[in-house]
């Protein structure tokens, strides 16, 4: 008799609804506390290793292996036979293969990021020339980019070719030469060439990552390289953000092309009996053992003159623009101080001549 009564409830849709929905939150619920254990425990293994790579690792893939537990549990459910002739049967079997589909692309989204982390922490970017190190991220960077979207334009294509009127409205799309084809090709357009300057960038590199470069008037580095826009640091922390077409399109100067090193200068106004060998040697004893020069370049120039002044250059050279800024405030300082304390009567005086005549009142 319990038997029959329990073969009723089971037949009654609803009965047997609640007592499905009831299993697969408690298989949820089972599955989400088994995951948490295992992820803790990866994560106390990881932090007791000088490796930083497992640690990213795990970040990276919790969420998505927490994807792919929960359509190990979907999957289960939907193949049972007594779930088969239930109203929503048909849709939980579409979405356990979308779910899967989209677990796996994220799977490889996170992979790809695993190894371009890993390829990026092999580049020494703390060395004064970096330049090869530079090359490489940038390049990296912007194939991480491509790689990623491909994949996501896969699995969503995939995700939506599951669906029969989808799949039926892509292949009539594919094979006719419609106007529609049109439109969209002249819509996409720019977003296409936008990515394919992204591309040449990478391949080109007119700019890497950690270049300082003069843009819109603003002196900056290169902070970010993405497949559609580029951000520039400014040197007062702002952020200036570029598409990539810009760099393509526009002249910008770039002082770390082929070598971070550069070359700066100091300009003073002095008068004429101001003798410049005096500075010179001056200067000399200041860079001498100054940190921030580099020992190929520092002299003193008279570069131009006029009716009133003489114009002197000092050239500084150092390993980077960052130093040689700090090197040019600095020798700029002391060079006045020296004339101040040493020639004080050699700074420009705009002289006036007054008229001593009596006043006729």
């Amino acid at each position: 008799m319990l038997i029959l009564q329990i073969n009723d409830l089971w037949n009654n849709d609803t009965y047997r609804i609640l007592f499905t929905s009831i299993l697969f939150i408690f298989s949820l619920t089972a599955v989400f506390i088994i995951y948490r254990f295992t992820i803790n425990h990866l994560k106390k293994k990881a932090a007791k290793s000088d490796n930083q790579l497992d640690d990213f690792v795990i970040e990276l893939l919790k969420v998505p292996l927490l994807w792919l537990a929960f359509w190990i549990v979907l999957k289960i459910f939907s193949a049972y036979s007594f779930l088969a002739d239930l109203p929503f049967a048909g849709n939980l079997a579409q979405i356990n293969n979308i779910l899967l589909i989209a677990t796996i692309g994220w799977i490889l989204i996170k992979s790809v990021r695993i190894a371009f982390y890993y390829f990026q922490k092999k580049q020494d970017m703390t060395v004064s020339d970096n330049l090869n190190a530079r090359k490489n991220l940038t390049k990296m960077k912007i194939f991480e980019g491509i790689i990623v979207a491909l994949i996501t334009v896969i699995v969503v294509a995939i995700c939506l070719m599951t669906f029969d009127k989808v799949r039926s409205i892509g292949i009539s799309l594919l094979t006719s030469a419609g106007i529609a084809g049109i439109i969209i090709g002249f819509a996409a357009q720019k977003s296409i060439a936008t990515i394919l300057a992204g591309i040449q960038i990478a391949i080109t590199q007119p700019i890497r990552l950690d270049d300082v470069v003069i843009v819109e008037g603003e002196w900056g580095r290169i902070e970010e390289i993405t497949l559609t826009y580029v951000v520039v640091k400014i040197w007062d922390e702002r952020r200036l953000i570029l598409p990539v077409n810009y760099f393509l399109d526009q002249p910008f100067q770039n002082w770390t092309r082929n070598a971070s090193n550069i070359l700066g200068t100091v300009f003073l106004y002095v008068d004429y009996k101001l003798p410049v060998d005096s500075l010179r040697s001056y200067l000399n004893s200041l860079v001498e053992n100054n940190p921030l020069w580099d020992k190929r370049v520092a002299n003193i120039q008279v570069t131009n003159t006029n009716e009133r002044n003489k114009e002197l250059r000092v050239l500084l050279s150092s390993i980077d623009s960052s130093k040689n800024w700090d090197l040019r405030v600095e020798i700029r300082e002391k060079l006045i101080d020296y004339i101040n304390n040493n020639y004080p009567d050699s700074f420009v005086k705009y002289r006036m001549v007054e008229d001593n005549k009596p006043d006729r009142g």
